[in-house]
């Protein structure tokens, strides 16, 4: 594993200190790393948003009303 030295404001040292006295987390890099993690799996899904988003914007605009879109769902989810 690869070994880094990183600072902390007081507030935030603070708090992972927290985490680690409360044995949420055995350490502060146990601590790190897994708020690491969950901040790669948060892109991963914003990422997958973004690209369904684009998709839709791209497929351009539709002239049914609200209730037409919501009974065409429907019909969709229901087979």
């Amino acid at each position: 594993m690869a070994r880094q030295s990183i600072s902390f404001t007081k507030p935030n040292d603070e708090w992972l200190k927290a985490q680690v006295e409360n044995n949420e987390y055995s350490s502060k890099s146990e601590l790190v790393n897994d708020l690491i993690r969950q901040a790669r799996k948060q892109q991963v899904q914003i990422d997958w948003i973004r690209v369904k988003l684009e998709k839709a914007e791209n497929s351009g605009f539709s002239n049914d009303s609200k209730e037409s879109i919501l009974a065409q769902s429907k019909s969709l989810l229901n087979g």
